[in-house]
């Protein structure tokens, strides 16, 4: 007979546990706190630097202006239409970080993802409230009393306090910073505007309080695409299993015939400063983001013993061979692997740069009318319509002289009785206006011959710039 199925526990996944990583000083906990601190600063001091771009232009240095739709990056103007440079910036961006992962693995995770950044100031936070770890366990474990309560509000509060300062400065990014910040302060800010600090807000507070590791473990997809990036010369946060094998705690009264004994006294330091509670004595895993903490606080406890530093370091599979094999073991940066991605990562930013500098200031663009498609005149001319957008990416106004080349014999006005071919467009600017072009019956007659007839139509300003775009005249077929 089949065993009685056990219907009382109905979990399928094991108890989350809650990790309390413990305080921890060393070389790589120094390395956290300058970059965290760097990375906040220019977080939240970003939006308050001011460029000159002249009267016409926002003085916001960096800037995402949605109603405009346009980018501003200090000296550079990004249009909706060179949406193309993100795209270039995005490939050259993951191509850095495969790179970089490549060569030292989750560096990205463990120093500057912002789940990162905002986790470990969470937990800072909690642990200047609440205590270090074992304070924190008791705490948790313990009953209900005032002084928890008051540490628990103050702690969330804080944290509250944080999300509202990195909601509102993500906003920042996308609108003119003194003035929302002056609209916050007097009621008077848009609601979109209140509504996404509310929503980073919450994504923060969830994600960098309350989730933490379970982000990284579960959320992030990255832990699961890195192991296509790495190799066996990749150098990896690791635990010498060679040094510190078999592990155990320190005997001072070994007997002269008991099995030697490696440097791991299993004190599980290292776990217990992991903030996402891996055990890196069991080898790579999805849940190590390579931060180095447990670095630090193997070298403590190395130092305390009185034993070598290094059982856990920055090591490569490659060198863990060349150890077994008594061979020097070396860094081996420069690899097939880490050749490619810099290569392309040049060929990438050669050619967005060459783009940039190359790039029209001015930008041209023809929509014909479609109903209908041509208009067959009196006197046996063909007149075609067409919307054009002309824009002017400089900050002062310009006059653009409007002209045809390829369609002889065509004539062109406006359609709104505007004098001579000309376009005036304001600064930073697009003018829009319907322009009619005409063939004369002679010339329509040899140029319809498939029903349609190409030309180009080309603006030039009083500088002698120009732009073109082809200009296609539909008719009937000759």
């Amino acid at each position: 007979m089949n065993a009685p199925v056990n219907t009382d526990d109905t979990r399928l996944y094991e108890e989350h546990r809650k990790v309390y990583p413990k305080a921890v000083k060393g070389t790589y906990r120094k390395l956290k706190w300058a970059i965290m601190s760097v990375l906040l600063a220019i977080y939240y001091i970003t939006p308050w630097i001011r460029f000159d771009r002249g009267p016409n232009a926002p003085d916001q240095a960096i800037l995402l202006d949605l109603g405009t739709r346009r980018f501003y990056f200090f000296f550079a103007e990004i249009w909706a239409q060179e949406v193309y440079y993100f795209a270039g910036a995005m490939v050259v961006a993951a191509l850095g970080l495969f790179l970089v992962t490549s060569m030292v693995g989750r560096a990205w995770c463990g120093y500057a993802c912002p789940q990162t950044v905002w986790t470990d100031l969470f937990v800072h936070v909690e642990r200047w409230i609440e205590g270090d770890r074992s304070a924190r366990i008791r705490l948790d474990k313990g009953g209900w009393s005032l002084d928890k309560l008051r540490k628990k509000i103050a702690k969330h509060g804080i944290w509250l306090l944080i999300s509202v300062a990195t909601g509102g400065a993500w906003i920042f990014y996308f609108t003119d910073a003194p003035t929302l910040l002056g609209q916050l302060l007097h009621g008077t800010a848009p609601l979109g505007a209140l509504f996404f600090i509310g929503l980073f807000t919450g994504t923060t507070y969830l994600l960098g309080g309350l989730a933490r590791e379970q982000v990284c473990i579960y959320m992030c997809p990255w832990p699961r695409i890195q192991g296509a990036l790495l190799d066996s010369e990749s150098l990896l946060v690791s635990y010498k299993p060679d040094r510190g094998e078999p592990r155990g705690p320190i005997r001072k009264h070994a007997a002269p015939d008991a099995a030697p004994q490696g440097d791991c006294i299993d004190c599980k330091a290292c776990v217990q400063v992991c903030p996402t509670g891996t055990d890196i004595r069991e080898g790579p895993q999805l849940s190590c983001i390579q931060c180095a903490l447990c670095i630090d606080a193997c070298d403590e406890i190395m130092d305390m013993v009185g034993r070598p530093r290094g059982l856990i370091n920055y090591d490569s599979f490659k060198n863990t061979e060349r150890r077994a094999q008594g061979l020097p073991q070396k860094l081996a940066f420069v690899r097939t692997r880490t050749i490619v991605y810099m290569t392309l990562i040049g060929f990438v930013s050669s050619v967005l740069m060459w783009a940039f500098l190359n790039r029209t200031t001015a930008d041209l663009a023809l929509q014909p009318e479609r109903n209908p498609l041509y208009v067959l005149l009196s006197d046996g001319g063909i007149r075609n319509t067409y919307t054009v957008h002309v824009l002017n990416k400089q900050t002062s106004p310009r006059t653009f002289a409007i002209s045809l080349q390829g369609l002889p014999g065509a004539q062109m006005r406006w359609n709104d009785g505007r004098d001579g071919l000309k376009v005036e467009v304001p600064a930073d600017l697009e003018e829009t206006g319907r322009l009619f072009v005409t063939l004369p019956a002679e010339a329509a007659q040899s140029a319809f011959k498939d029903g349609a007839a190409t030309g180009r139509l080309v603006l030039t300003d009083e500088f002698g710039a120009s732009v073109t775009a082809e200009l296609l005249m539909r008719g009937p077929k000759g």
